[in-house]
């Protein structure tokens, strides 16, 4: 089991926070649960921020995060961190802006540690179906997804 700095809910899911006094190491979606008050300056942070993206998904987080990944991910991430809210690319679109291939950019948005920071849930797939969802084709985080998505919509 995991030990969070911190527990937001939101609509359906939850997010855990993990981090130091420093950085975040860790965004993860969760079942819904009770929140967790945060346990550190940053996790408390952190919580205002998300709060703030979920009540207007306009608002974006600023948080500093650790670094992570190879550095193929890193390149995919900051391309998926340039989309505005509201706005999707398919994961062809973002491979061939990258000159990599979709399957390579669905697994490096699979291995983001940090989403809503980064927004993997505006990388979409081929026609506008949803595709996949933090290496899940179904259940909670493509629900998660579905709602992240729709959340930005109607606030635009």
């Amino acid at each position: 089991m995991n030990v969070y700095q911190a527990v937001v809910a939101a609509p359906g899911f939850a997010l855990g926070v993990t981090c130091n006094d420093d950085e975040i190491l860790r965004i993860e979606y969760l079942e819904p649960q009770a929140e967790q008050a945060p346990k550190t300056l940053l996790a408390k942070e952190a919580v205002r921020q998300l709060r703030a993206y979920l009540k207007d998904p306009a608002f974006e987080p600023g948080l500093p995060l650790a670094p992570s990944g190879t550095p193929f991910q890193r390149r995919v991430w900051e391309r998926i961190s340039a989309i505005p809210a509201g706005k999707t690319i398919s994961y062809g679109e973002l491979a061939k802006a990258i000159h990599s291939g979709p399957r390579a950019v669905g697994g490096a948005c699979g291995a983001n540690p940090y989403p809503i920071i980064v927004p993997c849930h505006r990388v979409i797939a081929a026609g506008g179906a949803l595709g996949g969802f933090a290496r899940e084709r179904g259940g909670l985080l493509l629900d998660i997804k579905r709602w992240l998505l729709d959340h930005e919509t109607r606030h635009d």
